[in-house]
């Protein structure tokens, strides 16, 4: 009995010690490919929000405990726009990532979902080319919008920015991720630190993953 318990206890080993073998040569295969696919997607991100440049320079910020990335362009020396990679965890389905470029006056030029889980159909629109609320952005200094306590907001919630039809939520989650990317915009370009969007107050400088100050949206209908 004694025998058989060690056999057991041998063969469980070995499978163990060989199965971890295994998952840790499928991530040193796959850790680069992965690492370089989404260094690819975030260059092709940059050039479809940023006016034509010759470099990015990134700084990263924390705005309501998030990392926020500004990539500064330039051209021939000089700073031609700047591309903010900005997120919610507002989404109805959970964290929302947008690459959003702004000219060196603030106007912004493009809008790109990088990740959103948001319903197929309704929120899923907010990546479409040419969508409502991008339509509501593009090519306008923010600060011209109908603002709400100083920032964006879907008509609904008395601004100026269209919402997705029966996609309120998801809308909202836009709309906060670019309120993200515009203060960070602000603090790049002028120099000064950063506003949080949820409460208002000084943001700090540097990378820190952390949850927002806002309540996470709850499961439920989307036209609410």
């Amino acid at each position: 009995m004694k025998s058989t318990l060690l056999n057991m206890t041998a063969v469980l080993f070995g499978i163990t010690l060989v199965a971890s073998a295994g998952v840790g040569v499928v991530n040193m295969i796959t850790e680069e490919p992965i690492a370089a696919a989404k260094e690819a997607a975030t260059k092709a991100a940059l050039t479809e929000v940023l006016p034509a440049f010759d470099a990015t320079t990134p700084e990263v910020l924390t705005i309501d405990e998030m990392p926020i990335t500004v990539y500064t362009a330039t051209k021939d020396g000089a700073v031609s726009g700047y591309a903010v990679q900005s997120m919610t965890k507002q989404g109805f389905g959970g964290v929302v990532r947008l690459m959003v470029g702004f000219t060196p006056g603030g106007e912004v030029v493009n809008v790109n979902v990088l990740e959103q889980t948001e319903t197929p159909g309704l929120g899923t629109k907010m990546a479409d080319e040419g969508n409502v609320l991008l339509r509501s952005v593009q090519g306008q200094k923010l600060e011209d919008k109908k603002l709400v306590d100083g920032k964006l907001a879907v008509t609904k919630d008395g601004g100026d920015v269209d919402a997705l039809t029966a996609a309120t939520i998801s809308s909202r989650a836009y709309v906060d991720a670019i309120n993200r990317a515009w203060m960070a915009y602000k603090s790049v370009a002028s120099g000064e630190a950063p506003t949080d969007v949820a409460s208002g107050a000084t943001a700090t400088a540097g990378a820190a993953a952390g949850q927002t100050n806002e309540p996470a949206a709850q499961e439920g209908g989307q036209n609410e």
